[in-house]
């Protein structure tokens, strides 16, 4: 984690040295300015000094009482996505740079205006796991105020601390940890760690509870149905929240089967990711849910958790969709995979193919085919029907432009019978 540096009182670092009237009339206006705006309420904007070592625009949302009367303040970086906010402390921020408290409905989002690295906005783009485009603004608002501030700030999960991005509703009791300890097994979660201690002694869990449906080299999948797995699906959903903006927290879990991806070692199968799913769609959603945990991000489990759904969905003889709506980062991973499976078929096959042949091959929905090869322009409409237009070197550029496949699923590793209720 990264470490935050405290800037001097005039927020650059620097000193200012005394300069006659003009220095002197400045400071005492700064001193009779920070001394008229403190504490500061809730919907300030100021700037903060950031673990990059740089001062950011900021919003206060919500502000507490610490030792000697101080305050510390939980800030939103208007720059960046929600898992970022935290909370600082007054030698943190910058306030010449106040501004008044502005009453907003609605926040707006993204316009900053500034400048960033290819490196910042990659980081950004990487954290908008999941929108909020199914709320409308009523909702959207109640939405933030309810989970505004992460209440927990940190979690251990193996050999693992990791920081969380967003707010999870746990049971009331554990609303004043800041870190909580999960046995990475059976996801059971406690306030000490000692508790956790105690508890790995006595759990006989190695892996996730249920059927493992796929192994191939290190590589586990399990199948566990949340009725079975009742309290494993609800701690994994308490989990997930901890890293998705928007995700409805189901407590009915007996409606979904969770596929939890692992890495297996001598010592157990340890979880990198999941997806769910819901055990009857009429929609034809292949998948509800999905998250790699971020200590394993950005290598490649996210594609391949997509590919595996998939997968599933051949062996059930049928086309799949994923839940709507997507996020915009979740509509570049789907569109990625979408691009990179089609055409490498495009490639391959010689003459003519329909969309209908394509979705049978793929178990990809045939809507999501047509709108794939739209927004590739390789769909034209002649004679009151879509034709597609395979000219090799447009394939090769875009199937560039997909990047890489990330890790395959080796089919034949894959033992597995679709899901049917037991009587």
């Amino acid at each position: 984690m990264g470490s935050i540096e405290i800037p001097t009182a005039n927020g650059n670092g620097k000193s200012p040295p005394f300069d006659g009237a003009e220095t002197a009339l400045e400071s005492n206006t700064s001193k009779r300015r920070r001394s008229s705006v403190l504490p500061l309420e809730v919907g300030t904007r100021v700037m903060c000094r950031w673990r990059d070592n740089k001062y950011h625009p900021v919003k206060v949302i919500e502000r507490r009482k610490v030792h000697n009367a101080d305050y510390e303040y939980y800030v939103h970086y208007t720059e960046f996505n929600r898992r970022l906010d935290e909370w600082v402390r007054l030698e943190q921020l910058d306030l010449d740079s106040v501004e008044a408290v502005v009453d907003e409905k609605v926040e707006e989002k993204g316009a900053t205006g500034l400048k960033m690295t290819r490196h910042q906005k990659r980081k950004i783009d990487e954290t908008h796991v999941e929108g909020h485009e199914e709320l409308d603004a009523a909702s959207l608002r109640e939405h933030e105020e309810f989970t505004k501030v992460k209440n927990i700030a940190t979690i251990e999960l193996g050999r693992y601390e990791i920081e969380t991005w967003y707010f999870s509703p746990f049971p009331p009791e554990y609303n004043d940890c800041l870190k909580l300890f999960f046995c990475e097994f059976c996801l059971n979660f406690m306030k000490r760690k000692e508790q956790l201690q105690r508890h790995m002694r006595k759990c006989d869990l190695k892996h996730p509870p249920g059927d493992e449906i796929y192994r191939s080299g290190t590589l586990s999948m399990f199948e566990v149905d949340g009725k079975k797995n009742k309290v494993y699906g609800q701690n994994l959903c308490y989990l997930a929240k901890l890293f998705l903006d928007h995700k409805t927290l189901y407590y009915d879990v007996d409606l979904f089967l969770f596929y939890v991806l692992c890495e297996c070692d001598d010592r157990g199968c340890h979880m990198v990711g999941y997806f769910s799913k819901e055990k009857h769609s009429e929609e034809s959603y292949n998948l509800a849910c999905i998250l790699t945990l971020p200590p394993y991000q950005r290598k490649g489990y996210g594609k391949f958790l997509i590919a595996f759904s998939y997968e599933l969905s051949k062996k059930e003889s049928k086309v799949g969709t994923p839940e709507r709506p997507l996020s915009d980062l979740g509509l570049l991973s789907y569109r990625g995979y979408w691009t990179r499976v089609l055409l490498d078929i495009l490639k391959k096959h010689k003459g003519n193919i329909s969309i209908k042949e394509l979705s049978d091959m793929t178990a990809i929905k045939a809507e999501d085919i047509l709108t794939t090869l739209q927004s590739l322009e390789l769909i034209q409409y002649r004679k009151g029907q879509h034709v597609i237009c395979a000219d090799p070197k447009v394939l090769d550029r875009h199937l560039k432009a997909a990047g890489r496949g990330g890790l395959e699923v080796d089919v034949s590793k894959l033992i597995w019978t679709p899901y049917k209720e037991q009587s």
